[in-house]
């Protein structure tokens, strides 16, 4: 077992109910899962199928920017306040490697910058065997609910 795992972090989060509270939407229907919560880092997996690849059985760039803005919409709603919610405004991925039907992916998204207006992700998607498939750079705005 992971010794990340085995002493999680005392803010962690447990991913249960954020799962839960994704029911019904897109990143059900591409199998993201979230792993791992804790403020300024996430984690999630997402299987590569036939609903995620292009016709030639390779992960499409789209649904790993999808993936990516998920982890790192996740992480800022982590960090908002009551009355406040998290929107991207800018995704930018380097595809680096491809990844196969029948493989998984994870993506790890660290926070990079926390502002009053403004959240700077980093997220790092990489298949099962270590190689980087993306590297994903989000930035999203923090504003008021309506």
């Amino acid at each position: 077992m992971n010794e990340k795992m085995q002493n999680p972090s005392p803010e962690e989060i447990s991913p249960d109910e954020v799962n839960a509270g994704y029911r019904g939407t897109l990143m059900e229907s591409l199998g993201i899962t979230f792993t791992r919560l804790f403020p300024g880092h996430c984690e999630a997996v997402m299987p590569v199928g036939k609903r995620v690849c292009q016709p030639f059985g390779l992960l499409h760039g789209g649904a790993t920017l999808v993936l990516a803005e998920t982890v790192a919409g996740q992480g800022s709603l982590m960090l908002c306040a009551a009355d406040e919610v998290a929107a991207g405004i800018q995704v930018s991925g380097n595809h680096l490697s491809s990844a196969r039907e029948g493989e998984t992916v994870g993506a790890v998204g660290t926070l990079l910058q926390r502002g009053r207006t403004l959240h700077v992700w980093n997220v790092d998607i990489t298949a099962a065997d270590g190689r980087m498939i993306s590297t994903v750079r989000v930035i999203n705005s923090i504003r008021k609910r309506r």
